[in-house]
């Protein structure tokens, strides 16, 4: 059996809390699951990102449970601790795998690749398990120049093409749009070798927004709202307590889980700014840890 892996920062038990709350908050039919590279697109310490995934997955109630540093292993423990619990999403989005190969030199490739594989192969499983009615799109992993990887990456990739089965999980590889033939990023694609920089996120939208429209029809005008559980409107968040502004979020007594309070706030009112569950947890510096 394939381990799963806690995070034990600090920063991460709260983006984990925050996460559950978002997925017990419902009303996510687009469930996009990976590290930073996800992240990113949907978080709001990067306005510019989530502008751009607001204007293209605004109407499909599209949810990001990226977070920064995950690998293969400790993506597989978030979903096994609650955060597909009861979503039941229509689309799931997958991307893993580059964490575990890193930048660093790699003593085995075989057996990384083999790690890699069959560590997205336990996410979607259990993907499956937790959300049977929803069709997967895994993703290959994306070109990363920040060391000697590619040889990795396109084996890997070549692992997780077979695991499209034409009906449930699809497969769908954009690196021949982000990188030339021998994995070299495109001028423009990356802002630090590896993560993606808007004209990314374009490609990645570009090739996603087709197999979306197939899966979950055109975009609607407005979102469909959250589905309110009561005892996330009860809950109480202790940060703000004393400024009695917020009704959840907020875990620790620090600036990130005011920040993360902040942000579950607004989320938790969608007639005030609608579409703000597309945000992933924001403001906790995670790619400082990893991608």
């Amino acid at each position: 059996m394939y381990k799963a892996v806690p995070r034990t920062e600090p920063h991460s038990r709260i983006a984990h809390e925050e996460l559950l709350a978002k997925a017990r908050a419902g009303g996510i039919d687009l469930y996009f699951l990976g590290d930073s590279i996800t992240r990113r697109w949907g978080a709001t310490d990067y306005p510019d990102l989530l502008a751009h995934w607001r204007k293209h997955f605004y109407g499909w109630n599209a949810g990001n449970f990226g977070w920064g540093g995950d690998t293969t292993w400790n993506i597989l423990w978030r979903v096994q601790n609650g955060e597909l619990d009861g979503v039941n999403p229509k689309v799931i989005v997958l991307l893993a795998g580059t964490n575990n190969i890193g930048k660093e030199p790699i003593a085995d490739p075989v057996a990384k690749v083999a790690e890699v594989t069959q560590g997205v192969q336990a996410i979607l499983e259990l993907c499956r398990e937790k959300a049977p009615k929803a069709k997967i799109v895994v993703m290959g992993i994306f070109p990363r120049n920040d060391g000697s990887a590619m040889p990795v990456i396109n084996q890997a990739n070549e692992n997780l093409a077979k695991f499209a089965d034409g009906e449930t999980v699809r497969y769908l590889n954009i690196n021949d749009r982000l990188a030339d033939r021998d994995g070299q990023l495109f001028d423009g694609i990356a802002v630090d070798k590896l993560h993606l920089r808007l004209k990314g996120y374009q490609v990645w939208a570009d090739a996603l927004k087709p197999v979306l429209t197939e899966l979950l029809g055109p975009r609607a005008k407005t979102r469909t709202p959250l589905r309110r559980r009561p005892e996330i409107q009860k809950r109480e968040c202790r940060t703000n307590r004393l400024r009695g502004r917020c009704r959840g979020g907020g875990f620790l007594r620090s600036r990130a889980a005011l920040r993360v309070c902040s942000w579950f706030h607004s989320c938790m009112q969608p007639d005030k700014r609608a579409g703000e569950v597309n945000a992933s947890t924001g403001g906790l510096d995670a790619d400082r840890v990893g991608v």
